[in-house]
């Protein structure tokens, strides 16, 4: 910031210069030159008609006359050396003013339309990129708000415009970007990273995990080869697994995706907290091919069909949600779906649940929504379709039709 007041107060100065030099660059000196001549032309001119007239003896006191005319000329010397200051006095007294009006002017629009308080909000939260990003990795921390996200955004795209090349940077913005699940800076600040790092693993699992968020078949088959590529590495993350599950499963490839889960059982064992919800994602798998002696408690069977205006997108995902009969917006259970064909079966149970200390088995009424996703994006939902079932009693079957806008 010193620098920057630095270079404004150079160039203001520089532009009074161009006002102020020209003013007081005056030609006083050259103007009483000029008169001078002009006086000495007048009283030669007078004193050769003096001659003139005294040869043709019109004035006899041609000696007086002349003494006059050297007094007149003396006399006009005060006045010009007067009239000379004031020209002096009054060029300088404008380029001061012109020079303090150009400071004032400047500085008062950049007060006022510049945006200082932006600025230097936008220089601390700079500089406070150690103190955030420490913050950030402490996972014993009570987490980061959503300002602080914003704020460490922010210092790392000023770090990374500053230095581009720093891979380990980029990654940091792209798990951003994946916690705020802002699709375009995943993939984008992944894909910065992976050029400057295009072997590393961790990279490759980020890319990979913000494509598949992404809505587009391209960056699903890219994620699809990623995946893949890091499967056959003589180290296999436990988090590839997972993703290749999730990709299957969206795609209703159910045999693939009960593959990769019971891959991720046999890596993790049975001791481990997650090796459970696994369990129930496999039975959740198992009953979407038809294994209904797959159910948990809870199951709730739902059909969905299409309206008949309801127009398919090329792309996007079915995302049904189960919510207390009081039409609560918080919803108690979730699950993703590829759009397939319509109508169509979906099962739902405790595995779906999404709140803490309530399962979809506790509901002894529910109400079931489903939308269909065009952007990936479940955050927005502007010109999605959407549809509700009427309350429905645990252990019966919801019925709904997707034919509403929003």
């Amino acid at each position: 910031m010193t620098m920057f007041w630095i270079v404004t107060l150079v160039i203001v100065l520089l532009s009074a210069l161009l006002i102020v030099i020209p003013l007081t660059r005056h030609k006083v000196a050259n103007d009483a030159k000029r008169r001078d001549e002009l006086n000495k032309a007048i009283y030669r001119e007078r004193v050769a008609e003096l001659e003139v007239e005294d040869d043709e003896g019109i004035v006899v006191n041609r000696d007086e006359l002349i003494t006059d005319l050297k007094q007149s000329l003396l006399d006009d010397i005060p006045e010009n050396q007067q009239l000379a200051a004031k020209e002096l006095n009054s060029p300088l007294l404008v380029a001061v003013v012109s020079a303090v009006l150009l400071f004032g002017v400047s500085y008062g629009f950049y007060a006022k339309y510049g945006a200082i308080g932006e600025v230097k909000n936008w220089q601390e939260v700079s500089a406070s990129l150690p103190e955030l990003s420490k913050k950030l990795m402490n996972r014993s921390s009570e987490g980061m708000t959503e300002q602080e996200m914003k704020d460490l955004t922010l210092a790392l795209r000023t770090s990374l415009h500053r230095n581009g090349d720093d891979a380990t940077g980029w990654l940091l913005l792209g798990r951003i970007g994946l916690a705020n699940r802002d699709v375009e800076t995943a993939i984008g600040a992944m894909e910065r990273a992976r050029k400057l790092e295009p072997k590393d693993p961790d990279i490759q699992l980020g890319l990979a995990q913000a494509l598949t968020m992404s809505a587009d078949p391209v960056d699903q088959t890219q994620a699809d080869r990623l995946l893949k590529d890091l499967l056959h590495r003589d180290y296999v993350d436990v988090r590839v697994l997972s993703l290749l599950a999730f990709t299957a499963f969206e795609k209703q490839d159910y045999k693939s995706a009960i593959r990769y889960w019971r891959g991720m059982q046999q890596m993790i064992g049975p001791e481990d907290s997650r090796y459970e919800m696994l369990e129930r994602s496999i039975a959740s798998a198992q009953r979407a091919m038809g294994d209904t002696s797959a159910a948990l408690p809870g199951a709730v069977r739902i059909e969905v069909s299409l309206n008949d205006q309801v127009e398919m997108p090329e792309q996007g995902v079915l995302i049904v949600s189960v919510h207390r009969s009081d039409g609560s917006p918080m919803p108690v259970a979730a699950a993703r779906f590829g759009l397939g064909s319509f109508p169509r079966t979906i099962m739902m149970d405790d595995g779906n649940s999404m709140m803490e200390g309530q399962k979809l088995s506790d509901l002894d009424e529910f109400i079931v929504r489903a939308r269909i996703d065009t952007d990936g994006n479940v955050g927005t939902r502007d010109g999605d379709w959407y549809g509700e079932s009427a309350i429905t009693a645990q252990g019966g079957q919801a019925t709904l039709e997707i034919n509403q806008r929003y």
